[in-house]
């Protein structure tokens, strides 16, 4: 079912879990026996790995980091359809069940913040005792003349669009390599689920869930994002009660990133 890794004393596994007939969601489970959990739900157009340095990290401090991949993302499968926030939050739910979590801390960046949000909301906080959003695409939908010419882009010139978006993602400089590591990221991703997500941010928005979410909930964001204006996580942070927004003074939209020590302070203090 899955291949374990020791690596400097801590245990990974790599597996799959269905979460619906046919559908089957990549799963990367570090330190399973560690004390506390952080499940970790990557953002549009990325993968799990994109928190590789929580990854490398949080294990060592004894937490379990599970990061999955959503389906037409990383190494999950890639169906056609499935992509809107409630059938995506299901997913997550099976995730849970699966694994049996509780009390576990879920962390979600950029659209998988909304994820996280909608997931909250539907299903009562089953297994989660504390939230992180991470730069959230909440609580509005996103502007129609952005999505529609990232689905444009994405149907004309894939490997364009995803260089023109990392260029956008970051505030502090980042190295050829690091922007290279981003576009193949998303290149793992499928073409048609690149472009669907896009289409639910443009319809779909979380407004009316965030009233619905009563766990403590940390809000990490960057006040120079450019994809989710710092403004949109002041309001989120006023409709969720008993949310601590923390501004991130030098960081664009990847806050885990680009002020990655300082990211991963809070979160380990946090969760």
């Amino acid at each position: 079912m899955g291949n374990y890794f020791l690596i400097i004393g801590v245990i990974h596994l790599g597996y799959f879990v269905t979460v619906e007939p046919g559908v089957n969601v990549f799963i990367e489970d570090i330190n399973p026996k560690g004390n506390k959990t952080i499940l970790f739900i990557h953002g549009w157009p990325l993968n799990h790995n994109q928190f590789e340095y929580q990854f490398n990290f949080l294990p060592t401090l004894g937490y379990r980091c599970i990061g999955m991949d959503w389906r037409g993302y990383g190494n999950s499968d890639k169906p056609f359809s499935g992509y809107s926030f409630d059938r995506l939050a299901d997913d997550v739910r099976m995730v849970i069940e699966a694994l049996q979590l509780k009390n576990i801390t879920l962390a979600g960046h950029s659209t998988g913040g909304a994820i996280s949000i909608r997931y909250m909301a539907r299903y009562k906080g089953y297994g989660v005792s504390k939230l992180v959003l991470i730069d959230a695409a909440s609580p509005s939908s996103v502007p129609k003349e952005f999505t529609n010419k990232i689905i444009e882009d994405t149907n004309h010139d894939r490997p364009q669009m995803l260089q023109d978006q990392t260029g956008i993602f970051f505030f502090q400089y980042i190295s050829e390599p690091k922007s290279d590591w981003f576009v193949l990221m998303g290149l793992q991703a499928a073409n048609w689920a690149t472009s669907a997500i896009m289409v639910t941010l443009r319809d779909e928005n979380v407004y009316n869930d965030l009233g619905q979410i009563d766990v403590p909930t940390l809000i990490i964001h960057g006040i120079h994002d450019k994809v989710v204006p710092f403004t949109q996580a002041e309001e989120t942070n006023k409709l969720i009660k008993n949310s601590k927004l923390v501004p991130f003074q030098y960081s664009g939209h990847c806050a885990f990133l680009e002020e990655r020590d300082r990211f991963n302070q809070l979160l380990s203090s946090f969760a």
